[in-house]
């Protein structure tokens, strides 16, 4: 029997969790939650029981698994095998993960940034189509990445490469970002910050907007519902997601002219808005991409969905030990 690979993606909510071949297939799919309780002790012991009681209930030894992988939030150090400051999950120390894993289960374990692995599993089987150089971009609350070169996950000194989020497209009137800079994509171009920048301008529009009215009535407005009333012919908010674009398709083409990705991958929440947006991302970013580059850079919508951080994870497994 050709031997499989265990695949996790911890996330603030819940764990996922899979059996999957060495072909990328998922054969077996569970979540758990997440306990966060007494800054996160729980959450290793947790997953670890969970696998036991998988492998128990399908009459699986670790003699049929190759290794496992895990996609983590926080500051995560791929060679130590460790995680410090995921501090949704409680971690604000540094956690050993990989010795855990390697005592419990005596397979070979290997951990990296959730939205890197993410990117891998988008790469191998998802819209990167196996092409060796893809990009991709998590528009979600934040703005996270993760970059494939030649079939390679690039880390980078310290393991922050692809800290997309991070990149500055406003020089002038930028608005503050967690990092601490002002003036970076995730401040505009997440779900948080196309919110950001319906507030900013809906002072300066005058004409009629159920977005505009909500904003100035002081209620909470969601990027689902500015993406909704522009796909209904919202004038304002068809406005605000035109700069929202106009500051990712710049982040983009800076992107394309660095790598030279064959594709670039748009995942995340906010993706939900689907070819209304990718198009526009495209056009607007193809201004700016050099032309030869133009000619192979595909910009294309995320499709593994939740799937991609476990698949991610076993294709960590397979680079790890090949």
């Amino acid at each position: 029997m050709t031997q499989k690979i265990i695949g996790i993606d911890l996330g603030g909510t819940s764990i996922k969790l899979a059996i999957i071949s060495q072909a990328g297939e998922i054969l077996e799919k569970w979540s758990i939650k997440t306990n966060v309780l007494e800054n996160g002790k729980h959450i290793v012991p947790d997953i670890i029981a969970s696998i036991q009681d998988k492998l128990a209930l399908f009459q699986l030894t670790t003699d049929d698994f190759i290794g496992i992988g895990m996609g983590s939030p926080g500051k995560v150090d791929s060679d130590a095998g460790t995680v410090v400051g995921a501090y949704n999950l409680g971690w604000t120390d540094v956690q050993e993960i990989k010795k855990a894993f390697e005592a419990a289960f005596s397979l070979p374990f290997f951990i990296g940034n959730d939205a890197n692995v993410a990117a891998l599993g988008e790469q191998w089987q998802g819209a990167g189509n196996g092409n060796s150089d893809v990009v991709m971009m998590t528009l979600g609350t934040g703005v996270g990445g993760g970059i494939v070169a030649n079939g390679q996950l690039v880390t980078g000194e310290g393991g922050a490469a692809g800290e997309i989020g991070h990149l500055t497209v406003d020089t002038e009137n930028g608005f503050a970002c967690t990092c601490g800079k002002n003036g970076c994509l995730e401040a505009v171009a997440s779900a948080t910050g196309i919110v950001n920048l319906a507030q900013r301008f809906s002072s300066e529009y005058e004409g009629d907007s159920a977005i505009k009215a909500a904003i100035d009535n002081g209620d909470d407005v969601t990027s689902k519902e500015i993406f909704a009333a522009a796909k209904s012919g919202d004038v304002f908010a068809n406005m605000i997601v035109d700069k929202f674009v106009a500051y990712l398709g710049l982040a983009v083409s800076h992107i394309a002219n660095t790598l030279s990705p064959s594709r670039i991958v748009i995942g995340g929440g906010v993706s939900a808005a689907g070819e209304f947006l990718r198009s526009k991302i495209d056009a607007q970013a193809k201004e700016y991409i050099f032309p030869q580059i133009r000619k192979t850079c595909q910009i294309v919508l995320a499709q593994l969905g939740n799937d991609a951080g476990v698949i991610g994870a076993a294709r960590l497994v397979m680079l790890s030990l090949s």
